[in-house]
């Protein structure tokens, strides 16, 4: 396992996951949030993000998380190993409430 990416819905703890897999595996996280989203909330546009997501999943290894379908191509495509989280609506909300909450509150960056 080389390359790989976590799926999910928000919530379920994608990007917990990834962060400990690339550690472990001394291999580079790659946020697609990080990668979609500008200042502001400001989406980036199809043709730069997908550049974006072609440059970062072509290194040898790397763990990603997200869900974007106009990218899924290039990191599945890449992709050693798929993780999917696919856990129970209460778990998720479980994670979800207070995480928000807790973001909402300290202004935390979310990426």
């Amino acid at each position: 396992m080389r390359r790989i990416a976590v799926v999910g819905t928000t919530g379920s703890g994608k990007t917990t996951l990834a962060r400990r897999l690339a550690a472990r595996l001394d291999a580079p996280h790659i946020e697609l949030d990080a990668l979609r989203f500008g200042p502001n909330w400001t989406i980036a546009a199809p043709e730069p993000f997908r550049a974006a997501v072609d440059a970062a999943t072509s290194d040898a290894a790397w763990v990603a998380d997200g869900n974007y379908s106009a990218v899924r191509d290039l990191v599945w495509g890449r992709a050693d190993t798929v993780v999917w989280l696919d856990y129970s609506i209460g778990t998720v909300l479980a994670r979800l409430v207070p995480r928000t909450l807790r973001r909402g509150l300290l202004g935390e960056e979310l990426w």
